[in-house]
């Protein structure tokens, strides 16, 4: 099936049909040990079963300790989303076999969540929308399978140094209606994660993994349909991809005559398909019970006041203050929020310059300076490049003149005035100064000068690009442009 049908089908079921969807995502947090034992979280790049121990291996008669760090970034995500933070949980095992999971139980949490009842809102092309959060709780993560071929064999390799690592899953209750909906939702978390300093979030390195409860129903009725979980969507736009692709699939199923039966399904960005995965398990097949190694958790009301008191300013309120408060619009805003380098240079350069129009600012972060560093890389100096837009914005250097020099400082690090003075970049905007690059430029050029007075009034760019050539960019473009009408309107004159 070509993604153009899915794209077409998807357009007609959603005439016919309503989606339901809820996501849960799992966040690998961030902290210097695992969940329940000592062993470091440092595992990129490893060797396999390298980062290893008895307790996150399961082996029998060891003990799990909590690991604080982790219940404090979920505490502190709780009451980002606007949740309410438990004053006791406590831990459940889920029992499932499954060849990643050693113990043949993961340690999580089930009755008792940390967070619960909380809201994530985001805008999305049809404005703005808000998913309620059912649960945000922790557990600890399995190992991996590698499915590979040995020597002419296929064959399934386990690597445990990702068993025990924490995770902290986040639900939220079936608000979500469109793939877009639970794209956006989606960016929104990692985004949020990101900021509180929670994780990484990074899903091509499997820190934050998404999953989708898909089921439709006919619009106008009140019941659920069945739902289908997808997985294995390693990218926001895969999110998207496959949440479209389930749709589609669905309808076309039960317009079939079909029935949907609740299972697990992979997401395939080859064929941009999903494929059956497994049977999908109800949450009675796991056998929640109390987990017996471990006591209940109290969160004492100081505990929780100095977690909240270490967040950070987040997303939403800083996308606020820059429209409420700094006149930026809402895309502006959201480019700036939305990457740390450019929110963080863009403070920067306010705070050295607060005098500069936040918009010229902005202009300049989310533009030049990101399309540098994101291509080449370069120390970034808010305060120099602070200096730099104020020249700009003062005509005291011209914007390609300007473009060079931030270039050049993002490179070897040199302080914008010593790199204007070296290269003689100063901008001339003495129009006596001009006077004699625009007389030459003229006189060298009759037959641009005939066209003008001819009406074609466009040739003044052309002219303007010739004083700026002769001046090595440094003529104030609009004093020239100025200039150059005011004589090219005196036919009389003598050129």
């Amino acid at each position: 099936m070509t993604t153009s049908a899915v794209t077409a089908g998807k357009s007609e079921a959603l005439e016919r049909y309503e989606a339901v969807i809820g996501i849960e995502i799992h966040c690998q947090l961030k902290t210097a040990s695992k969940m329940f034992c000592g062993c470091s979280t440092e595992i990129d790049g490893a060797a396999p079963n390298s980062h290893c121990c008895p307790v996150c291996l399961g082996l029998p008669g060891v003990l799990p300790t909590i690991n604080k760090a982790a219940v404090e970034w979920v505490i502190a995500t709780g009451f980002a989303i606007e949740a309410t933070v438990a004053s006791t949980t406590r831990w459940d095992r889920k029992n499932y076999f499954y060849p990643d999971l050693p113990k043949g139980y993961q340690i999580s949490q089930y009755q008792l969540p940390l967070a619960a009842d909380g809201r994530l809102s985001f805008d999305t092309s049809e404005g703005p929308f808000t998913v309620r959060v059912r649960r945000a709780h922790l557990e600890e993560d399995t190992g991996r399978l590698i499915h590979a071929e040995l020597e002419g064999r296929r064959v399934s390799l386990i690597d445990f140094n990702r068993s025990g690592m924490p995770l902290m899953e986040i639900v939220t209750e079936p608000d979500i209606r469109t793939a877009e909906q639970a794209r956006r939702y989606a960016e929104e978390l990692r985004l949020l994660m990101k900021t509180i300093g929670a994780s990484d979030a990074e899903m091509e390195n499997g820190q934050m993994r998404v999953e989708a409860n898909v089921s439709l129903r006919p619009r106008g009725r009140d019941a659920f349909g069945t739902r289908i979980e997808v997985k294995n969507m390693n990218s926001m736009r895969a999110v998207e991809r496959a949440i479209d692709h389930e749709i589609e699939r669905q309808a076309a199923v039960i317009d079939g005559g079909g029935t949907i039966r609740m299972e697990t399904r992979g997401w395939d960005e080859g064929s941009q398909s999903t494929y059956h995965m497994r049977p999908k398990e109800e949450e009675n097949d796991y056998r929640y019970f109390p987990e017996p190694d471990l006591p209940p958790l109290i969160t004492s009301p100081e505990w929780l006041a100095e977690i909240k008191a270490r967040l950070p300013e987040l997303p939403a309120t800083r996308r606020t203050r820059y429209m409420e408060s700094l006149g930026l619009s809402s895309y502006d805003a959201g480019v700036l929020v939305n990457d740390a380098i450019a929110s963080s240079v863009f403070e920067g350069v306010l705070h050295a310059e607060p005098t500069l129009p936040a918009k010229t600012v902005a202009n300049w972060v989310t533009g030049e300076v990101l399309r540098l560093v994101k291509g080449a890389g370069g120390t970034l100096d808010a305060v120099q490049i602070a200096m730099l837009i104020r020249l700009a914005s003062d005509g005291d250097l011209s914007g390609t003149n300007a473009k060079e020099v931030l270039a050049e400082h993002l490179a070897s690090g040199a302080a914008v005035a010593a790199i204007v003075e070296a290269r003689g970049f100063r901008q001339i905007s003495d129009i006596e100064a001009l006077g004699s690059a625009i007389d030459k430029v003229l006189a060298a050029n009759p037959a641009a000068v005939a066209d003008y007075r001819a009406g074609t009034v466009a040739v003044v760019g052309f002219l303007v690009g010739q004083v700026m050539k002769a001046t090595r960019g440094q003529a104030n473009a609009a004093m020239v442009q100025a200039a150059l009408r005011e004589r090219l309107d005196k036919p009389d004159k003598t050129d």
